[in-house]
């Protein structure tokens, strides 16, 4: 899996859905981030930070940010894009195994994670240890296992440009079939849906789970996006997911 990453990095971003490419869909992306953390700065940590896409809507809105990646050659385009910055470090680490303190981040937040994730319940409760009392977290993601009713027809018809006009290189290109193996061996492989994420993490110690809808996010992307990627704005089910470590209750008298 690493290996993989590590090969996209250089063209990531160019691959529709993982570069930001327009200011209606940066602040598509940004609003649940802004709307959960609120104003205040914060000490967040960005799972999987890849190129440094999503940790530019975080350190834009004023927190503290560390950007936590297992893939070098990710973490190198992500510290060149964001050179200079302050309040910002970058940390090659584990996402299911940080190794950062207890209690030592108010939020966090991660895209396109959770479906990697080769042992989620532990995860989880790795990430509850993370969090101060009251800490978010916050979840882009969706069900790549297979296409919604909708997302079939959809596909149908970016195969069918795919074959007229020629394949898309960044749509993961020559790396498809190992993206599908790397699927297929996961625990997610048969589909990460809200509603059993919700409950994972429910079961895990978080409390005040609730669905933001990724719509807002596919809509900005279609205004600027050419007719393949519109199409592909409809393929997969995608969602936003917040939640909160309990806030623990004080012992002891005054």
């Amino acid at each position: 899996m690493r290996a993989y990453w590590s090969e996209r990095a250089k063209t990531f971003d160019d691959a529709f859905g993982h570069g930001i490419l327009s200011p209606d869909e940066f602040r598509a992306r940004q609003k649940p981030i802004r709307d959960t953390l609120g104003a205040k700065p914060l000490r967040v940590l960005e799972l999987a930070c890849g190129t440094g896409e999503i940790t530019k809507l975080i350190h834009d809105l004023g927190h503290d940010v560390t950007a936590l990646d297992f893939s070098e050659a990710m973490l190198d385009v992500a510290r060149a894009k964001h050179a200079g910055k302050p309040r910002l470090r970058f940390l090659l680490a584990d996402a299911e195994n940080t190794m950062e303190p207890d209690e030592c981040y108010d939020a966090i937040i991660c895209r396109h994670l959770v479906w990697t994730l080769l042992e989620p319940e532990p995860t989880f409760r790795e990430w509850k240890r993370l969090l101060t009392p009251g800490g978010k977290l916050v979840v882009y993601d969706g069900d790549w296992s297979k296409p919604t009713s909708v997302g079939r027809i959809a596909a149908s018809l970016v195969a069918a440009i795919d074959r007229f006009f020629g394949a898309d290189p960044y749509y993961d290109g020559s790396l498809s079939e190992r993206h599908a193996e790397i699927i297929r061996a996961l625990p997610f492989a048969g589909g990460l849906h809200y509603e059993a994420l919700a409950q994972m993490l429910e079961d895990a110690g978080f409390v005040s789970v609730s669905r933001i809808s990724h719509a807002p996010i596919a809509k900005a992307q279609r205004r600027t996006a050419n007719l393949r990627n519109r199409l592909r704005t409809h393929v997969y089910r995608r969602f936003i997911l917040t939640a909160s470590r309990p806030m623990e209750m004080q012992t002891g008298s005054d």
